[in-house]
């Protein structure tokens, strides 16, 4: 029996470095039944999937072990107001401790910086010990106020032989503070040729500020990275009319339900997914779609929750709400997205799960070489080149260099009507070489219609009648586009017997017992009907690009039908731009050899693939993908469901609700090829930013940890380049909020 799964996603909180990130899933994949545990550094959540009976305490219990808490509380995790008054306790408190440790942190460093210069010793009334002592009394509330965090979380780490970015600076600053302690009250043990130690509580002071102020920069800039989803939110109005027996009642957005009937009005927005009962109107959608050209929209059009309403006034009934609306799936769609890892974060993770402990070694033969080998055995120098190392090294950038650019990315693509999977999608779309495009509803409007009909021995009436009549219990577009036509030049309607469907060919029925044969040239060579009767018009309409659908009454061919799907505005356009990418693009289609060559000329596409069967889609991407190539498939999402899932990238054109998430990586919501170009540019400033982010992250500590080891590098310098990497990081990856994606 299988077990049933279920996807989990929770805050967590007391994460401050890449290292927080590798022990977090750690005590989590210990936990049998847990599954694809990820955790986002940058949004500071965790998410896995796990049996539906499994407790979620269970996890939170493992998590709280090692210091960190896991917010599984609804009201918690569910309210966006909970979520925002969160962090903005967090920046207050980490605000306030650095303002505390600032205050105290001057008089120290002054104190400390001019204690042996003459002038200031003849303003100062102080002797050696007592300006200690003053000192000490200055930095202890600096040490267990402000710097509190490190030390608590340093504590319960060590309690698991666990260590992370908090371990390196509480045993950093801890050990700069312990020692002028005991310098300072027991002189001394530590005194050399009767002068008393020196003091090192500007160390641990300053670099407790700094690294705060670091925090509170990151902090700032983090809440910048999330701002796609509450974007997203507050495209949701508060309240709406709805119609209650013939009066309009102001209703809370939260209290509507599918059926209500809800009145727009100009520069209203519409508060559901819905369709238009009266009325007509122009709506402007790009906040969903990117779109910036807004749609008309009359009786029976769909409209999304989160638009605005131009000019017009409609009523519309409801359809969808919540998280089934488009708006709710797209934000789950992001959330999901910002929630994953790209394949490059591996590095990151692998590297952090070393880290710490490796520099805690290095560290610590610093320490050794300087006290034993150096020339004066100078334990002073040593400590503080121990401290240096510690400092330099912590890990933050390491864990924010990922996770920020894929927000932001991700982001930017959902306000552009790109919405992209999970890191990994964002990732593999710059490594695609090849492109396979769908015809119908892709590189094609997707509504056929009828274009042409010839006829011989029958009219042209009659000939629509019986073809109309046999295709009437077809779901095939071409056979839609057929019935449609016919009724609307209002063709009378024939009872149809022993309906076949065959696959990609066509279809046969019986009508007043005579068999019809509809479909293409080789369904007519199965049933041995002559055709060539058609011949020349046949290779006419099919050098237009059109789809030719032969008719046989009895086995004699009787006429045929031309139908044509009109080519997409844009379609022409966003070829040319995928060609400039460098891409080789292939047609996958299954109309006959001369349609697709016609079509995919009229586009300016060299390869192709006709006379394609649904099934077999799959199976001509597979053939590509054994060329080396890494293959992007585009398509409808539905048909083409098993394309997408094999190539290495499914790209889904679609619109409004009919967004086919599922089965692709990234859903174009504008409806139009450009997107599949403005995806891959995306992917590929996103991949440049997260490179950028790593080299600034790795080379703080590969430049900084030598030259601390070696002595050229004080630990406050040191505190204040770790602050600033993890902010330079962050920067960087907001400046993807500033490119145009369509440049």
């Amino acid at each position: 029996m299988t077990v049933k799964t279920k996807k989990y996603t929770f805050p967590v909180e007391g994460m401050t470095c890449a290292s927080c990130v590798v022990r977090v899933e750690k005590a989590l994949d210990k936990i049998e039944g847990i599954n694809n545990v990820s955790v986002n550094f940058a949004n500071e959540k965790v998410t896995f999937e796990s049996a539906e009976n499994l407790s979620v305490e269970t996890a939170k219990e493992a998590v709280e072990k090692y210091g960190y808490k896991l917010v599984t509380e609804e009201s918690n995790r569910n309210s966006e107001a909970a979520v925002s008054r969160n962090e903005e306790e967090h920046y207050k408190k980490l605000k306030s401790d650095l303002l505390f440790s600032a205050l105290l942190s001057i008089p120290i460093l002054i104190i400390s910086m001019f204690r042996g210069f003459e002038w200031f010793a003849s303003y100062w009334i102080f002797n050696a010990d007592t300006t200690n002592k003053i000192l000490l009394i200055l930095t202890t509330p600096v040490i267990f106020i402000s710097g509190k965090r490190f030390y608590k979380v340093f504590w319960t780490n060590l309690k698991h032989f666990s260590f992370e970015m908090n371990s390196l600076v509480a045993i950093g600053t801890g050990a700069a503070y312990g020692y002028s302690v005991v310098a300072t009250l027991f002189p001394k043990l530590l005194e050399v040729d009767g002068n008393l130690p020196h003091v090192y509580f500007e160390t641990a002071v300053v670099i407790i500020a700094l690294i705060t102020m670091g925090k509170l920069l990151e902090a700032r800039a983090k809440k910048k990275t999330g701002t796609a989803i509450k974007k997203l939110l507050e495209l949701k109005p508060k309240e709406a009319s709805v119609l209650v027996e013939g009066r309009e009642v102001k209703t809370k957005i939260d209290e509507l339900i599918s059926g209500d009937v809800v009145v727009i009005r100009p520069g209203e927005k519409i508060p559901a997914d819905g369709v238009i009962l009266s009325g007509a109107s122009v709506v402007d959608e790009s906040m969903i779609t990117g779109e910036s050209v807004p749609v008309e929209k009359n009786i029976g059009a769909k409209v999304i929750g989160g638009t605005i309403n131009k000019n017009g006034s409609f009523n519309f009934k409801i359809t969808a709400l919540g998280n089934n609306s488009v708006l709710g799936q797209i934000i789950k769609f992001v959330e999901e997205a910002q929630g994953s890892k790209a394949p490059i974060q591996l590095l990151a993770d692998k590297v952090s799960s070393v880290f710490v402990p490796a520099v805690i070694v290095t560290a610590l033969i610093t320490f050794a070489a300087w006290f034993f080998f150096a020339e004066a055995n100078n334990f002073n120098v040593a400590l503080i080149n121990f401290v240096a190392v510690l400092i330099i090294a912590c890990p933050c950038a390491l864990g924010l260099a990922t996770p920020t650019a894929i927000m932001v990315g991700t982001g930017l693509g959902a306000q552009r009507g790109i919405l992209i999977k999970n890191g990994e999608s964002l990732e593999m779309a710059h490594k695609i070489d090849t492109i396979v495009l769908d015809k119908t509803g892709t590189i094609t409007e997707g509504a056929p219609r009828v274009t042409d009909i010839i006829t011989s021995g029958i009219s042209e009436k009659d000939l629509l009648r019986i073809v109309a009549s046999t295709e009437k219990k077809s779901e095939h577009p071409l056979a839609s586009a057929i019935v449609d036509f016919a009724q609307k030049i209002g063709v009378d309607f024939l009872e149809t017997t022993s309906f076949l469907n065959y696959s990609g060919a066509g279809i046969s029925a019986v009508i007043n017992e005579e068999s019809i044969v509809l479909g293409n040239r080789r369904l007519m060579r199965q049933f041995s009907v002559d055709v060539e009767e058609f011949g020349k018009k046949y290779d006419e309409l099919s050098g237009e690009g059109k789809t030719v659908i032969f008719c046989a009454v009895n086995y004699k061919s009787v006429g045929i039908i031309a139908i044509e799907d009109p080519i997409k505005d844009t379609s022409k356009e966003a070829i040319e731009n995928m060609k400039k990418l460098g891409l080789d693009i292939f047609m996958l289609t299954g109309d006959n050899e001369k349609t697709a060559e016609a079509i995919a000329k009229r586009i300016g596409i060299e390869n192709f693939f006709a006379e394609v069967m649904p099934n077999k889609k799959a199976e001509k991407i597979k053939e590509l993908q054994r060329q080396k190539r890494k293959v992007a498939m585009v398509g409808d999402g539905i048909n083409d469901s098993p394309a997408l899932v094999t190539a290495d990238l499914g790209i889904a054109i679609g619109t409004g609700t009919d967004v086919a998430i599922e089965s692709s990586d990234i859903t174009l919501l504008k409806g139009n090829l450009n997107g599949v170009t403005d995806a891959i540019k995306l992917s590929k400033r996103t991949v440049r930013t997260i490179k950028q982010n790593l080299f600034w992250a790795f080379v703080y500590n590969v430049i900084g940890i030598p030259f601390a080891a070696l002595g050229f590098l004080n630990p406050m310098i040191g505190a204040l380049a770790m602050s600033f990497s993890s902010v330079s990081v962050i920067s960087n990856s907001l400046r993807l909020k500033k490119t145009s994606i369509a440049e």
